[in-house]
Formats: structure tokens, sequence, C-alpha cells
């Protein structure tokens, strides 16, 4: 819905967690010491979950499912949405009838179809659905769009992105997040291109904007019995505005890759005329020199002082939700209108490569 019709809150908000797995430990960074919210109630259906978190919010009252937390009468403004992928719909849905706010995790779903129906509950309920995306919040990819714009570089050549997917290294992931991951690789919907990888189209459009053209051929590697990864994959786009990006995604899974989260490999470069920019690295701590960079004539210049923790970019992509929800001013990053134009690119991805890498309008996907 368009913030037009958003009434700020004269308080701090009212916040509940739904859903509190691996995740949780990301998205908590925003609501620590920040007067802007009380986070009121906890809800997910395992209690161990429950108790674990409910330490750092004492007062927060606990509940294993959505529907006891709206019977408990407990005042909610804002939901911050951590539900498996392939339940966002029903779940976004429930949320945005109880009268409450949500901010989701992406992918927002699977098809044009069910994001017209998160749309339309967001529309009837007059609430704001945001889809979060920390990556435009990550400080070198910030550092990397502000000197493209400055033209310190010089009118954009072309870019690309490469990601290289790891199989050692990182933080535990229980069992039950790649249950559902697995759910979605075999409704066609890899962990790679999809889920991860709608960070990575992401930043493209904020970047450089629309995307006129996609051409994809997306591969498979067979990691156990039944379960294939989308690798080798590449995907390639021309934006409205004329500029080409190049998308590379391959698997290593012998690879060790120190991180504290999770073991991706990921890099951005802009080439312009008159040199280039880069980010070294995200998620993981793969290439070890500054993680962003800046080459023109003939000069490196890197950047030591940014906050190249990933974890910070989902801290500050909280903050600034629930700052909007105080204030009502700037873009949401994501609204859901915007969301939808990140799973059209996805699926035209998925078009092109079905169809042996034959070019992609976003907006002709059905």
């Amino acid at each position: 819905m368009s913030s037009s019709a958003f009434t700020p809150y004269d308080r701090p908000v009212r916040a509940a967690f739904v859903g509190l797995g691996r995740i949780y430990d990301l998205n908590v960074r925003a609501y620590l010491d920040n007067h802007d919210v009380d986070v009121v109630a906890l809800v997910d259906p395992s209690e161990e979950r429950r108790l674990q978190r409910q330490r750092d919010w004492p007062a927060a009252a606990t509940f294993a499912s959505i529907a006891e937390l709206a019977a408990s009468g407990i005042a909610v403004d804002t939901v911050e949405a951590l539900l498996p992928a392939p339940v966002h719909v029903e779940g976004v849905i429930e949320l945005l009838g109880h009268g409450w706010h949500v901010n989701l995790q992406k992918p927002m779903c699977n098809d044009l179809a069910s994001a017209e129906l998160m749309l339309a509950a967001a529309l009837g309920n007059d609430r704001v659905l945001r889809v979060m995306e920390n990556y435009l919040f990550y400080d070198p990819i910030r550092k990397l769009k502000a000197v493209v714009e400055s033209g310190e570089i010089g009118a954009v050549s072309g870019y690309h992105m490469k990601m290289v997917a790891s199989g050692r290294g990182g933080w535990d992931v229980p069992m039950s997040s790649y249950e559902w991951q697995f759910r979605q690789m075999r409704n066609g919907r890899g962990i790679l291109v999809f889920d991860d990888g709608w960070h990575k189209l992401a930043t493209a459009l904020w970047l450089f904007g629309p995307i006129r053209e996609v051409r994809a051929w997306i591969g498979a590697t067979e990691v156990a019995p039944t379960i294939s990864m989308d690798a080798p994959t590449s995907i390639s786009w021309e934006h409205t505005n004329g500029i080409r990006g190049v998308w590379d995604i391959t698997l290593a899974t012998e690879m060790y890759l120190r991180s504290d989260y999770y073991t991706n490999d990921e890099r951005w470069e802009v080439t312009g005329r008159k040199g280039f920019a880069r980010v070294n690295r995200c998620t993981g701590r793969g290439v070890q020199q500054p993680s962003f960079e800046v080459y023109v004539d003939g000069e490196m210049r890197g950047f030591h002082a940014l906050d190249d923790d990933w974890a910070s970019s989902f801290r500050d992509s909280g903050r600034h939700w629930l700052r909007w929800l105080r204030t009502g001013t700037g873009p949401l990053m994501w609204s859901a209108e915007e969301a939808v134009d990140v799973l059209r690119f996805a699926l035209a991805a998925y078009a092109s490569s079905a169809q042996g890498g034959l070019g992609v309008n976003p907006a002709e996907v059905s």
C-alpha cells in the first residue's frame, strides 16, 4: 500500500516477533536498546525457542501461535515476521488481518498470484507490508552506490556479481531451517538463485533501476540423494538505462570459508570509463583485502573504516523500518510493490533458463 495513507506513531511501536529461529539472531539487533520500539510478544511453536528468546525480553508474553497472540488481547502495532518461506503467504495474510503492520523476510513468495494476494491483504486491512532487504544497508554496498553515483569512476560500462557457495565453515543452522529450504527446492525455487539470490537481484535493481531483459542458464549439482543445488548458474540482464549486469554462481562443496554467518563468498564490481569500484566480501571472509576498493587513474584506494560486519545490515535495516513507523518519511526499502519487482526479476531468470537462455522481459512474466 502507499505510505501516504500511513499515520506515524507518536510513541514507541509495540512489536511482536513471529518466528524465533536462526534468523532471529540477526533481526533482533535492530530492537535491542532501541527507544523506537517495545517488544511485547514472542511467537513460535517451539517452547524451547520461546524460553531461550524470552531472556532477551523478560517482559514479553510468549505464544505458540499467531492465533494465541491475537486472542490474548495484547496490543500489537507491528510484527517482525520470521516465518519459513513456504508459509509466507498464509502467514502474512493472517498477520495483516489482525491489523498489524508486517516486516517480512525475503523471498516474498514464490509466484505473482501469491504476491497479489499479499498486496490485496495489505490494502484491504490498511496496513503496511514491507519486505526487508538488509543488503541495501550493508555499508560497503552503500559506499559502492555512492561512488558510482558521484561519477568518480566515470560513466558505467557494466558490472558483475560473483557468488561461491562453499560447504564448510560458518555458524550452525538447525535442520528445521534446511527442511523448508528443501521444500522450496522441490518447488523449483533454489537456495542460491531464489533464496539467497533474492539479495543479489535486489541490489541490481537498487543500483541501476528497472530491468528490460534477462537471460539465464540455471544449473543443478546433486549434493545428496534427491537434493540438488542450483549451480553452476549464469544470469545476465540489461537495465532500461542500457547498463548490463552479469551474475555468476558456483558451488564449492569442499571449500572452507571463514564466516561468522553463512558460507558465501560474494563480490560486486562496477566498471566505469575511468576506473572501477568493487565490494570484496559480504557474508563470509573470502578476499582478505579492504571490503571496498576504488581504482581510478592508476591508483587503488582501499576503505578500511567501513562497517563490513554483515549482521550490521540487519540492524540498520530494522532500525530504518522502526524509525519509518515513527515518522512515515523516506523509502521503505522495500515496499511490497518494489519486492514484486525483485520477484519478477527472479521469475524472468527461471523463464529464460527454461527456454534455453532466451531473453525475457520481467514485466511480461505471467
